[in-house]
């Protein structure tokens, strides 16, 4: 089963331990320093529109594409039932096609990561780099390499909500730096009986170095590298990197 097909109905109750408050808060520190007055942001990989919804809440004009529809049409009710009609673009993005550009570009909650070859990551720098006005921010972050290799790796977990369960478990792969994910969870029906469904997801991170080349590559101008939700710099035991990278026209 394709990532994020059924897990998109019940993804926002299985995730409501994720600290979509730390991204939030960071967020504005960075808007505050870098951003233009009142940008217009593309939110990448929005999944099911928690980030947007914030970010809209806050009075800022944002649009969100993701790859999964199902994800889109969770994102569209849930924003929707919150009086909010953003623009939602089910696309890859390695090639975006948006009749617009943006004054900052966000990938988060390590959704770079889904990209597991050197040659996708740089084919989505260069499409976020068309998308952007020039002076535009893209701003991204992704697992560390001792995130996954160190502790994700071999990690088993279980857990349950009211009307559904779920196990993940996390395996290395044969590529330094990549992790699959085996996710089975059960739904329950309106019978009163459980569904279970199973997807599989693998993700990839690549050294800062690496990074910070593609990005370069790209033409973009690498504005701060920072580690953990703070403005530290990375070290070797950080678990999340972030990057702040500008499109400066040559």
């Amino acid at each position: 089963m394709k990532a994020y097909s059924s897990f998109a109905s019940v993804y926002d109750r299985l995730m409501e331990e994720t600290p979509y408050e730390k991204w939030d808060d960071w967020l504005q520190k960075v808007f505050d320093q870098e951003a233009s007055t009142s940008p217009a942001i593309l939110d990448v990989g929005c999944g099911t529109g928690t980030i947007l919804s914030k970010l809209l809440k806050k009075g800022y004009i944002a649009s969100g594409t993701d790859l999964s529809e199902e994800m889109l049409a969770a994102a569209k009710y849930k924003l929707n039932s919150e009086g909010f009609h953003p623009v939602l673009f089910c696309q890859d993005m390695r090639n975006l096609n948006i009749p617009e550009s943006f004054d900052v570009i966000l990938v988060l909650c390590d959704s770079l990561n889904y990209l597991t070859k050197e040659t996708d990551v740089q084919s989505a720098f260069q499409s976020f780099y068309r998308h952007l006005n020039n002076n535009g921010l893209l701003i991204f972050d992704v697992h560390s390499l001792h995130y996954i290799e160190k502790v994700l790796h071999g990690v088993s977990f279980a857990d349950t909500a009211e009307d559904v369960s779920f196990i993940w478990n996390a395996f290395p792969t044969e590529n330094i730096g990549e992790v699959e994910h085996e996710l089975t969870f059960f739904i329950e029906r309106n019978d009163s009986l459980y569904e279970r469904y199973d997807e599989y997801h693998r993700q990839r991170t690549f050294s800062i170095n690496k990074y910070e080349y593609l990005l370069k590559t790209a033409q973009f101008e690498i504005k701060g590298i920072h580690s953990d939700f703070s403005f530290d710099l990375p070290q070797e035991n950080s678990d999340r990197v972030f990057f702040i990278a500008k499109k400066v026209l040559q």
